[in-house]
């Protein structure tokens, strides 16, 4: 049976779109930089008067390192005592229902490869500790010196979190050729027009009796070729 294909354009946002480039500063300008502006600040003792200050920054990982980055990170801080000053540490992540081999998987997919959220007071001691951890690169939003997240896009990032409806991830798509699996239809090749992944379903045009008709199928009903 025909396959009818369409060119679509794929818009896609980055996490650089969102979180901000890292401007091309070295690491020894940038502690430079961070001791200049927190000097007088770097006495653990003394500076626990600032940890109310703490800021949210986004910080740079090797991609799939994400998670053991952040442990090694939670253990250096409790090793080194400066918990007062680094707080949550998130990878932020968001439930989704794969389909596999048929079935329904929920997975906790990461919205943001490569990068953590880091709430914190910026000194010398932090940054070191900070960049000094196995598989983190560096910080994100990079100018002289590290700056922090505004408040209201890390507000959003927490909101898109929390969603409780799992979102369906699709392993297609628009205009991937694929097999309907089930139904009235199985067998039927087609091509995917429309993806909703908040229902997990697909608008699929098959060749029907000499003429072109969508159909709509669950996930779960439809293979990639």
């Amino acid at each position: 049976m025909a396959v009818t294909k369409r060119k679509t354009r794929k818009v896609r946002v980055s996490a650089d779109q969102v979180l901000g480039k890292t401007k091309k500063i070295s690491r020894k300008d940038e502690a430079k930089n961070i001791k200049e502006a927190t000097e007088g600040e770097n006495n653990v003792e003394n500076l626990k008067k600032y940890s109310q200050d703490k800021k949210w920054y986004v910080v740079n990982t090797q991609t799939g390192h994400e998670v053991s980055a952040s442990k090694a990170m939670k253990q250096r801080i409790e090793a080194t005592g400066l918990d007062d000053f680094i707080g949550e540490i998130i990878v932020p992540t968001q439930k989704k229902i794969v389909i596999k081999n048929g079935q329904q998987v929920v997975k906790e997919d990461r919205i943001f490869p490569g990068y953590l959220l880091i709430n914190m007071v910026l000194n010398e001691k932090t940054w070191e500790l900070i960049v000094n951890t196995d598989g983190v690169t560096g910080f994100v939003r990079t100018d002289k010196y590290p700056r922090p997240l505004p408040e209201n896009e890390v507000k959003a990032i927490m909101k898109y979190m929390e969603i409780e409806q799992p979102a369906y991830q699709a392993s297609f798509n628009v205009g991937d050729a694929v097999k309907i699996t089930e139904g009235p239809f199985a067998d039927f090749i087609g091509s995917v027009q429309k993806i909703d992944a908040t229902k997990g379903k697909a608008e699929v045009l098959i060749s029907f009796l000499g003429r072109e008709a969508p159909v709509e199928l669950d996930f779960t009903q439809i293979v990639r070729l």
